[in-house]
């Protein structure tokens, strides 16, 4: 074990362990409220499967002023299971907040009655089992019954609004079954049920330098009259190499190592063009893939610098990791990071392949921004451009 393994290792021990330092309490029950005449009001938010702080950071930047309304956010609480993810979080989005409980823990062994009850409840159940690249098990794999841990809060907790995440292939999962009973259980959960908002986001048609696609649901309480509308995107397209370059990225950036390519990765990639991937590029035989039934198309892909990137992802092996569109490389975390929105000065902690995968597993600040204005907006009362959501607007409890 090297050193750096060791000093790894040691630390999550430590963040394991305060975990017993946050000893279970029995909330005091009552149901967060709203009445349109609240003027001023910072909502208290939990997040339950947090990953490092997409939303997180959203939320943080965030605000809504207007002459009638002054209206923000509040974190109170946060969890995930895996240490550097904690650490990430925590000391960029808590730092100067001691009263916000970071908890790091399996969502198995959470007690969910001693959560503190807040006015919004964002999740972002995890996606393994709803990708569509993989075995896509759905309900029935390791992560696809996770979702159920937040139903449990809402229906303790009653929040004003929730704010659940998921990937593309979550609305074809066990043929469309799963989509179906999530959106069932959330449009019944609590007292009051949901109004539903169910959109299919294209976040590069809202200015985010990557084309990832996501399912938001943004549920707002039956009791309260409001009707979430899924804002207008801007189509304003923003390129990656503008994401990566302008400005350009310090030598002492945090999270910017390079990583050692081997020489026939780098004469693979110098005669693949932009756009291009190891499928669709003229290789000669030594340097072509020898795989039978793999031809997905971001293997050893180059970016287009005149488009948006494709979807970063946060795992996978040999020509997965977003390859630049002029030197033979990978891109760097803090490039995949600026891709994802994240600034500069948000430190991702762990080793180069966990930060890796906290990248890839969040959300973009920017779209999740977009989103949370509109919702303070909805609040607010205040109209805005809008499109129809892409699967439909549902009444509480009308599924």
């Amino acid at each position: 074990m090297t050193v750096s393994e060791k000093i790894r290792e040691l630390i999550e021990e430590h963040v394991m362990a305060k975990k017993s330092d946050i000893a279970p309490k029995v909330q005091k029950k009552f149901i967060p409220a709203w009445t349109p005449e609240t003027s001023k009001k910072s909502f208290t938010v939990g997040e339950m499967y947090s990953g490092p702080g997409g939303i997180g950071l959203a939320l943080s930047q965030t605000k809504h002023k207007s002459k009638s309304h002054q209206l923000d956010f509040e974190h109170i609480w946060a969890t995930d299971y895996d240490p550097d993810t904690c650490r990430t979080y925590k000391n960029n989005l808590l730092k100067n907040n001691s009263n916000a409980l970071s908890i790091c823990s399996d969502v198995k062994d959470l007690d969910i009655p001693s959560l503190p009850i807040v006015d919004g409840f964002l999740y972002g159940f995890p996606c393994n089992d709803f990708s569509l690249v993989g075995e896509s098990l759905g309900i029935d794999g390791k992560f696809g019954g996770l979702y159920k841990y937040g139903i449990n809060y809402i229906n303790h907790s009653n929040p004003l609004f929730i704010f659940a995440e998921n990937v593309s292939g979550i609305s074809s999962s066990n043929s469309g079954n799963t989509f179906e009973l999530i959106l069932s259980e959330l449009n019944n959960a609590g007292k009051f049920g949901y109004d539903l908002s169910v959109h299919h986001y294209k976040f590069e048609d809202y200015g985010v330098p990557q084309a990832r696609h996501r399912y938001i649901i943004i549920g707002t309480r039956g009791d309260l009259g409001l009707s979430f509308r899924v804002p207008k995107p801007s189509m304003q397209m923003k390129t990656c190499f503008d994401a990566i370059t302008i400005p350009p990225i310090t030598s002492d950036a945090f999270n910017n190592e390079l990583t050692n390519q081997s020489k026939t990765v780098v004469e693979r990639l110098k005669l693949i063009k932009p756009g291009e991937n190891v499928w669709t590029a003229n290789l000669p035989e030594h340097l072509k893939l020898n795989v039978k039934g793999a031809t997905i198309s971001q293997i050893y892909k180059r970016l287009d610098p005149s488009k948006p990137s494709y979807t970063v992802t946060g795992s996978g092996g040999g020509g997965t990791h977003v390859y630049h569109w002029k030197e033979p490389r990978a891109l760097t975390n803090r490039e995949r990071a600026r891709l994802q929105t994240f600034p500069d000065d948000f430190i991702f902690h762990g080793s180069k392949e966990s930060v890796r995968a906290q990248i890839g597993m969040a959300v973009p600040v920017d779209g999740a921004k977009v989103i949370l204005n509109a919702l303070l907006m909805t609040f607010a009362q205040k109209k805005y451009p809008f499109v129809d959501p892409s699967n439909g607007f549902y009444a509480h409890k009308s599924l």
